[in-house]
């Protein structure tokens, strides 16, 4: 029955395997599984949050997940707007890959508001003054469209394939996949900025603001830059971590190699752009609001200077020298180095944006408010770990997600039959010719 619902023409582990596999993973989902409940139950106060830290833990996880599953909207963006007709052999997994960091970034969200059951409350109470607001309003539309964009992969499984609505349905969904794409670029564009623009816009916390391009802080910009930067390097770094657990080669190079030329592009001109806001911050910024920059890295063990320079320029110039020059691009070493320290960097733009403004004293008799998680915050932020995990081992084994697989990896074909000989049988003479 399992090996029915494979795609035709793959290979797939032993069932066995399989099943071991999905019940490690599933143990790690159920410990988070309990800790969230246990955030339900008996409320937050079983997390370490307070009064400095009403942004946490969760946040950071929830921005670093939205950024990083950037890579579903501007692969989408490059394939249906674009034109970039090449990354059809890999738009199938960012997507999936989209759908994992969003629907993540909902569960958090619904763990933090504390009573899951009034979520509704911000769509039909909305705070028309509060850049939240249009974020959770885009992040859930955005949500719905990763879904609309998954369904058809879901209907291309080898059994559903064969029911003619199914069939019809998902080749239907294909021809309008353009519409959707466009709809996801431009509602991702907005939630990406606004979530920067939430720490640009705190004046009470001078090292998150930014001044303004009109109502928008320099934040908004950068963000979505950064998301879009940086998510092509996580649809590449997880497809080439599946290609090593899976022992196969599942996208072409030449795929591989222009997207990571575009995310490193990408990569290059946003660090530009964030190196400018950050010498302007540290020149006039922060000074102008009674700060020198040395204020906000020094008396404390963990944010020192050494985080802005591990930001900027080990995880920001240097993947983005080694992706857009072609000889350490296509070094599968370094340009796996470059995608996996562009990861780091997204990540720790998030945390310092997130934890760091929330630790900075902005009073001269403050001090740092360091911070440190319960283990429910651990648990319910590897929760969406696990989630992905499982729904990624899913998604491979059934569903066609890969379309140069087969080619990649022909399943050598059976010995032919040879047909037995026949047996020999001795001639009869012949008959002697008649008059």
């Amino acid at each position: 029955m399992d090996s029915a619902l494979i795609p035709e023409g793959v290979k797939r582990c032993a069932l066995w395997k399989f099943l071991l596999a999905l019940s490690i993973v599933g143990l790690v989902l159920l410990w988070g599984v309990y800790a969230m409940l246990l955030c339900w139950f008996k409320g937050l106060n079983v997390t370490h949050m307070n009064d400095y830290y009403g942004f946490a833990l969760w946040i950071w996880a929830d921005l670093a997940v939205i950024a990083l599953g950037g890579g579903a909207f501007f692969s989408g963006f490059l394939k249906y707007i674009i034109g970039k007709g090449e990354l059809k052999n890999i738009i199938n997994y960012a997507v999936l890959i989209g759908f994992i960091c969003y629907s993540s970034a909902l569960l958090i969200l619904g763990i933090d508001v504390g009573q899951p059951l009034r979520s509704w409350f911000i769509f039909w109470h909305a705070n028309v003054h509060s850049m939240l607001t249009e974020v959770a309003f885009c992040l859930s539309c955005y949500f719905a469209v990763l879904t609309i964009e998954y369904i058809p992969l879901v209907l291309e499984n080898r059994q559903l394939d064969r029911v003619p609505f199914f069939h019809n349905l998902s080749h239907t969904m294909h021809s309008a996949m353009a519409v959707f794409a466009a709809t996801g670029a431009f509602l991702s564009c907005f939630h990406q900025g606004s979530l920067g623009g939430v720490a640009g816009v705190l004046f009470g916390r001078p090292f998150a603001f930014r001044e303004h391009i009109l109502i928008w802080p320099f934040t908004f910009f950068l963000y979505t830059w950064s998301a879009a930067a940086y998510g092509p390097s996580f649809t590449l770094f997880i497809t080439w971590l599946t290609e090593k657990i899976t022992g196969k080669k599942l996208v072409k190079d030449k795929v591989v190699h222009l997207l990571a030329k575009i995310s490193g592009w990408m990569i290059f001109t946003y660090i530009i752009a964030k190196t400018i806001d950050t010498i302007y911050w540290m020149v006039d910024t922060a000074p102008a609001l009674g700060f020198q920059w040395q204020f906000f890295y020094q008396n404390n063990a963990l944010y020192t200077q050494l985080i802005l320079f591990t930001e900027i320029i080990i995880c920001g110039w240097l993947p983005g020298l080694l992706l857009i020059f072609r000889p350490t691009r296509e070094n599968a070493k370094l340009r796996v180095l470059a995608m996996f320290l562009g990861i780091v960097g997204v990540c720790l733009n998030r945390w310092v944006m997130v934890l760091q403004t929330m630790a900075a004293p902005v009073m001269p008799f403050d001090e740092w408010a360091l911070y440190m998680p319960s283990w429910q915050e651990v648990a319910t932020t590897i929760l969406p770990l696990a989630y992905g995990v499982i729904l990624i081992m899913i998604s491979y084994r059934y569903l066609p997600i890969f379309p140069q697989e087969r080619e990649l990896n022909p399943i050598a074909a059976p010995p032919e039959a040879v047909p037995e000989a026949a047996p020999e049988t001795s001639a009869a003479p012949p008959e002697p010719a008649t008059a």
